[in-house]
């Protein structure tokens, strides 16, 4: 790809909020997100950039973030710089297609919408699998589990005291559906 395709493809993604913000490189300025291309300074690799959260939110789940980096996110890749989660597309222009760069754009914008909510999930995920974990080396069943849990809301030891009774039911009710669907896959 060179530099007429690249502008021609993001006007023809994002028309008007496009700009050109010097020689070889984009910005993509929309209310939801900044998107930014740019050309290497000899124009044979390109590199295209969304911010995704502050750094310190994202700390807690780094270890998601690196394994959707293995796993998820395929050419497209989470990285740090600046005090900022990036989603991130590098490619060497020469091998690059209208196709691959537009699926590139694509799956940076989903990240970028995404934020950190996939990798709370699995991070979340884990947690519930170390209690399910612990409650089977105890010996507990899953109703006692989910006695336990209940109790330790109405102490004070989990949950917020000031909660409404609706939304401490409601958060009880997502636990007890995150410990029925894990249960039997935990050993």
């Amino acid at each position: 790809m060179n530099s007429t395709e690249i502008s021609q493809s993001l006007k023809e993604i994002f028309g008007k909020d496009v700009q050109v913000a010097a020689e070889g490189s984009w910005q993509v300025e929309t209310e939801k997100f900044r998107l930014l291309v740019l050309l290497s300074d000899d124009g044979s690799w390109l590199r295209i950039l969304i911010p995704i959260v502050p750094v310190q939110e994202a700390l807690p789940f780094l270890e998601q973030l690196m394994e959707a980096n293995f796993d998820i996110t395929q050419e497209a890749r989470y990285g740090i710089y600046e005090d900022v989660l990036w989603g991130i597309f590098q490619h060497a222009c020469k091998t690059l297609t209208v196709a691959d760069f537009t699926g590139a754009v694509g799956r940076l914008v989903s990240l970028h919408e995404r934020g950190l909510s996939d990798s709370f999930n699995d991070f979340l995920e884990q947690r519930i699998i170390q209690i399910i974990k612990a409650a089977k080396m105890n010996g507990q069943s899953l109703e006692a589990t989910l006695q336990n849990l209940e109790r330790f809301y109405q102490e004070g030891l989990m949950g917020d005291m000031a909660q409404s009774s609706e939304a401490r039911e409601g958060t009880l009710a997502a636990w007890r559906y995150q410990l029925e669907r894990l249960w039997s896959q935990v050993e």
